[in-house]
């Protein structure tokens, strides 16, 4: 292909340490940064370190050093994460170094020369921590009357009449919304985008861009008539970033920016979504310059419900400490421990979601899906083509592979086609989570292909068919080896070790309708011990003494021998709604099972969720249940869920109800849901299984 792919993650603050917030986002850039080497498109990937404002002043002055010795110890710190996790950021850019600097300072002046900038003062309520200002409308009050920001739930200050620059950000608010229309794919997902255009359309203020009450950052590169100093707003500053790193020498051009700043994916959380989609694209239309391709925004990651906090100890999941520890219990140690962090924060939540850490659901999916389905098939596959080669070396044999659909190699290779297909559409579209899920499904076919052939029983009755199968599932592994690498990179690279796949790591052709076939001639060998062992109670002690501060380990934690899904209710409800559940009625009158049977319950996934106009408990959802068109549901479940938490997530649905019209729209079914008057969770099954799959 070689597309142009430039994917950024935001610039950490360096007033912290990287923790698993952190490592998400970086995580997540970068598995689409390895999917799109693999299809050959010229690919960058940026990360860094914002370092300028307020905050940074303050934290040094606290610690009796200067604040350039303050970011020259922990910058380091981020940089070195995400070398020991195995990131393959191309660049890695701090905010006080002079290419960015000599940036900023020229969009200043790009956006002065444009009319956009004008000197007044300003008073208002600032969060030092998002370095913003606030209207009242935009904060809350807590109980002692303070106004509280909502994102770091600590009390603003009253900036009283500071002179500043400021940029006509209100000039900007009709130009955004109508490229916002034009271009959908500008914010992503769809409820972030409609969240902007709403702010946009409720008006824009003019935004103060410099600074007199402290020192710490980029000068203003023009005077002030009263001869106040002035340093540049630390968003028009740190956002400049992902521009600055591709320009040649202090100058706003050159062959980096040509080719990669029209694609530019800016990945980033939710919290920062306004400057970035609102601020940032005002600032480069006032200088005349391109906006990026995409703002691709995620969700908050919490551990256990609690917001990450530096206050609560138990919440600040150090994603070393995770990966370490993971990787304690393995033969292969921690690039095994950072793989198996890595499939569970990319698995676990669908990108744009909020997502609850919890140990539970970490070893879970560790033990179900790590270990007992992948770990598995490679083992039993290895053992299988090492024991029976001498006699049945694995060969294709096309007799063996294309004589109909009840051949199960054959079926395996339809599996496999498809599978590359909506594994590479899903990360094109950056959804992580959903690849991963199709990817399991190969891995899925090749157990169950496993099972079907029986190759111990083949070669037991000297079935002329037994070299093909061990081909088969030789060729399985070589295409597993393939379709996790983005997300599991060690993995991947043991699994090809051991199978001598000594060839370019290159995302496999599906466009003929065969990939099996692809496979190029292999020798197996037997690994030395189990990728993945299982989490025993023992095995997550070991596990949770490397990561937890020693006070969170009076609770013991452990897993269930098998994993419930991360959407079972005990997730979804706090520990006070499960408490308020009322008791259960007595079932009403009983039924036959022939009755029962005529109840068609089916497996469903959530394509899309939209509130219902003027009809508080409604919801709007389209369901795919494997059908050629998605179902249109009404569901009453509003005042429990967001429609965008529901969105990825699997639900069971009443798929033979007679269609009915609900406040105007046409409802094809019916989801279930646990509660009475209320509603306190959603039904769902203990893993994942392909929309239209029959509940019984």
């Amino acid at each position: 292909m070689n597309q142009p792919f430039y994917i950024t993650t935001p610039i950490y603050y360096v007033n912290d340490v990287p923790h698993l917030g952190h490592a998400y986002t970086t995580i997540v850039a970068d598995a689409l940064a390895r999917f799109h080497r693999m299809l050959g498109d010229d690919t960058r990937f940026l990360t860094g370190t914002d370092e300028h404002g307020q905050k940074i002043e303050e934290a040094a002055q606290k610690r009796g050093m200067t604040p350039h010795q303050l970011v020259d110890e922990v910058a380091p710190r981020f940089a070195e994460a995400w070398r020991t996790l195995g990131i393959t950021n191309d660049d890695f850019i701090r905010t006080t170094e002079p290419r960015h600097k000599q940036i900023v300072a020229e969009l200043w002046k790009r956006i002065s020369s444009a009319g956009d900038l004008y000197l007044a003062s300003y008073q208002g309520w600032y969060c030092v921590g998002c370095e913003a200002f606030y209207t009242e409308s935009q904060l809350v009050k807590d109980a002692n009357d303070a106004w509280i920001c909502t994102t770091h739930k600590r009390p603003v200050s009253w900036v009283d009449k500071e002179r500043s620059w400021f940029f006509r950000l209100s000039k900007f608010a009709s130009p955004l919304i109508e490229h916002i229309e034009r271009h959908p794919e500008f914010i992503q997902p769809e409820a972030y985008r409609n969240e902007v255009l709403s702010f946009l359309r409720s008006g824009l203020r003019d935004l103060s861009v410099s600074r007199t009450s402290f020192q710490w950052g980029i000068p203003v590169p023009e005077a002030d008539p009263d001869g106040m100093s002035h340093v540049i707003y630390v968003w028009l500053d740190a956002l400049t970033n992902y521009y600055s790193a591709l320009c040649d020498q202090g100058v706003m051009a050159g062959p980096l920016v040509e080719k990669f700043w029209a694609n530019a994916i800016h990945l980033i959380g939710k919290d920062i979504l306004r400057f970035h989609a609102v601020y940032w694209p005002a600032f480069l239309l006032s200088a005349h310059l391109p906006l990026p391709k995409t703002i691709l925004a995620h969700g908050w990651w919490t551990v256990r419900g609690e917001k990450i906090s530096k206050s609560m100890p138990a919440t600040r999941i150090d994603p070393l400490k995770l990966a370490d520890g993971l990787g304690s219990v393995s033969h292969f140690g921690m690039p095994i421990g950072i793989d198996a962090m890595r499939y569970y924060l990319l698995r676990e939540v669908p990108l744009g979601n909020d997502g609850d850490f919890t140990f539970e659901s970490l070893f879970g999916r560790y033990n179900a899906e790590l270990a007992n389905d992948l770990g598995n098939l490679i083992n039993r596959s290895l053992t299988l083509i090492t024991k029976f080669a001498a006699e049945a070396p694995p060969a294709y044999d096309d007799r063996f592979h294309s004589d109909g659909t009840e051949n199960p190699s054959f079926q395996l290779e339809s599996i496999a086609v498809e599978t590359c297909r909506s594994v590479a559409r899903e990360l094109e579209a950056c959804a992580p989570s959903r690849a991963l899920e199709h990817a399991w499904r190969f891995v899925g076919g090749a157990n169950r292909f496993i099972d079907q052939t029986q190759p111990w029983a083949m070669a037991r009755g000297k079935n002329p068919a037994l070299g093909h199968t061990l081909w088969t599932l030789q060729a399985s592994l070589w295409l597993i080896g393939r379709l996790v690498a983005p997300v599991l990179p060690a993995t991947s690279a043991h699994l090809r070790g051991w199978l001598g796949d000594t060839g370019p790591l290159v995302w496999p052709d599906s466009s003929t309708g065969r990939v099996l076939v692809t496979a190029p001639a292999l020798v197996a060998t037997m690994p030395p011990a189990p990728l993945f062992p299982r989490l025993d109670e023992k095995a997550q002690a070991t596990i949770l003494a490397r990561i937890l501060p020693n006070d969170a380990l009076a609770a013991p934690v452990t897993a269930p021998e098998i994993r419930s899904p991360p959407d079972r209710i005990s997730e979804i409800l706090s520990p006070s709604d499960r408490i308020a559940a009322p008791a259960l009625a007595p079932p009403t009158s009983l039924i036959s099972f022939d009755d029962f049977k005529r109840l068609e319950l089916r497996a469903g996934r959530v394509l899309s969720a939209h509130a219902v106009p003027k009809a508080k408990k409604l919801l709007h959802l389209t369901i795919d249940l494997g059908e050629a068109a998605p179902r249109s549901i009404v569901a009453g479940i509003a005042e429990k869920y967001a429609p965008e938490a529901l969105v990825g997530r699997q639900v069971l649905v009443v798929a033979n109800l007679a269609p009915a019209e609900i406040r105007g729209i046409r409802s094809e079914g019916m989801i279930l849901a646990a509660g009475d008057e209320a509603i306190l969770g959603l039904s769902a099954l203990d893993q994942d299984v392909p929309p239209g799959t029959r509940v019984r």
